[in-house]
């Protein structure tokens, strides 16, 4: 799964990785895994990432084409 998570913390001020954890309720590593697209968040994270840079969920993750392809 792809991800649009750092362009958005900058669209928003620059916000840190270390301020998106504390105002969603999650560790700074857990900002930096997602990033990196070495964890895919559960819905309710998505839906808080979503609503703390004022976007949907398909702005900020997006299936990549191989991910498509599968059941």
């Amino acid at each position: 799964m792809l991800n649009t998570l750092r362009k958005h913390r900058f669209l928003n001020g620059e916000m840190t990785q270390e301020e998106v954890a504390q105002k969603i309720g999650v560790s700074r590593q857990t900002i930096i895994a997602i990033e990196r697209g070495k964890y895919n968040p559960s819905v309710k994270l998505a839906l808080k990432l979503a609503r703390l840079f004022g976007t949907t969920v398909e702005a900020l993750f997006q299936l990549e084409d191989s991910d498509e392809n599968r059941p």
